[in-house]
């Protein structure tokens, strides 16, 4: 039963598609493109009441030297596709896909969340973001660069006009990124518009999520970081006539459970040695560098070269290093600090918002991040698709449950209802 006196912790699944938490050697990884691996991972999503399913989703396979990154998924199908599939065999879970502003349309992304949202009862989500990445955008005819703010005015302008659509207006709409005319010919659904994330967490994007966003996909998995950025969040929704009430903020965090502490300890260590291979540590501190590391053991001490400056090996990455010589010092001051090798310190610094422990150590600090105002919620990715998600609903929600801070039911029928019960 729900205890009314504490707050409700709100959980997603995040279904991974270009990620470094994957452990692709692992014998119980399975394909992250068969629909049969969406389908296992949904099930196991609604089974712990979980409010929505999350797929991220990359525009272009992302390169590294000219060739494709070892983190990429490659033949991963379209998110619009397998959510309206994923509605299918689900009643209750929502149905969350990053969607681009800068490289679509306002009238035909409107009209597909709209037909999302029929299919589905009311369960469609839509995670806007922004992108200045001209590598991805050579897939699209404007040629894709965007820098700031444009991206952001253009991304505000854009979701401006498909809440007008949705709200079934006829729309004659002329502002300085689109001409829309008409209207979507769409029924309104049950939830009377698609669930709005955002992810950005610069100034632009934060004011962008209070102007717009139901809830945040935040990176802050630590309670120091996460109640300065909630407070901040909420403290902005009131400059845009909103009640703090009106946004849910949900970290992203990976988890690592064992039946005894020391046990997940070691579990821990090795996701993250399997997570970070020679291959990927070397690549990254090449993105740093901006010059070809491979000759160096990746196990060996950091090479005493200098970096390459106005050189990008990397590209499609979603952020790049905008101070490369001391990103470049970072790594150098921990190396040092630690007596890291490469491989080593590249898992440390790949390494953030990781929850482990036992089951009861896992519920506690979930809870702690919710009933202190550093989260509302999490949304979380497991490293192991799609079984990875099983042992969380099966260890940890029923502890959740048992002391009143997570439903053991859903409260209504679409995402919306679900979120803000």
């Amino acid at each position: 039963m729900t205890d009314t006196t504490r707050k409700q912790i709100h959980l997603a699944a995040h279904f991974p598609g270009v990620n470094n938490t994957t452990i692709w050697a692992d014998p119980a990884s399975g394909s992250q493109i068969d629909f049969s691996s969406f389908e296992h991972f949904a099930a196991t999503a609604e089974r712990g009441k979980f409010d929505f399913l999350f797929l991220a989703e990359g525009l272009r396979v992302r390169e590294h030297k000219g060739e494709i990154h070892d983190l990429d998924v490659v033949g991963r199908p379209d998110t619009l596709t397998v959510l309206a599939a994923i509605a299918a065999v689900t009643e209750r879970l929502g149905l969350v896909g990053t969607i681009n502003t800068t490289f679509n349309e306002p009238f035909e992304l409107a009209r597909q969340l709209a037909s999302l949202e029929l299919v589905s009862g009311g369960r469609s989500g839509w995670n806007i973001v922004t992108s200045n990445d001209a590598f991805t955008g050579e897939n699209f005819r404007r040629g894709g660069f965007l820098g700031n703010p444009d991206r952001y005015t253009r991304a505000a302008e854009f979701v401006d006009v498909a809440e007008a659509l949705w709200r079934a207006d006829t729309v004659d709409h002329h502002g300085p990124f689109f001409d829309v005319v008409g209207e979507l010919a769409v029924p309104v659904s049950p939830q009377g518009k698609p669930v709005i994330l955002q992810a950005g967490v610069s100034d632009e994007g934060r004011d962008l999520a209070a102007r717009y966003a139901d809830a945040i996909f935040s990176p802050f998995a630590d309670l120091q970081s996460g109640r300065t950025f909630y407070a901040d969040i909420k403290q902005r929704l009131a400059g845009f006539g909103r009640g703090a009430d009106e946004l849910k903020i949900l970290p992203g965090a990976s988890f690592v459970l064992g039946d005894t502490e020391a046990e997940a300890d070691e579990r821990y260590r090795y996701e993250r040695s399997a997570q970070v291979s020679g291959a990927t540590a070397l690549r990254t501190l090449e993105a740093v560098w901006g010059r070809d590391l491979s000759q160096y053991d990746p196990d060996g001490p950091l090479p005493s070269v200098d970096l390459v400056e106005n050189v990008e090996l990397t590209a499609g990455r979603a952020t790049h290093h905008a101070d490369r010589r001391g990103a470049a010092q970072e790594w150098v001051e921990r190396a040092e600090a630690g007596n890291l090798s490469i491989r080593e310190v590249a898992i440390s610094k790949l390494t953030r918002g990781v929850l482990v422990g036992t089951p009861t150590q896992i519920a506690d600090r979930i809870d702690e991040f919710v009933q202190t105002e550093a989260s509302d919620g999490f949304i979380l990715v497991p490293s192991i698709t799609p079984t990875g998600l099983d042992e969380f609903v099966d260890k940890v929600i029923p502890l959740l449950q048992e002391r009143g801070s997570y439903r053991t039911d859903y409260a209504g029928e679409t995402l919306r209802e679900n979120l803000f019960a």
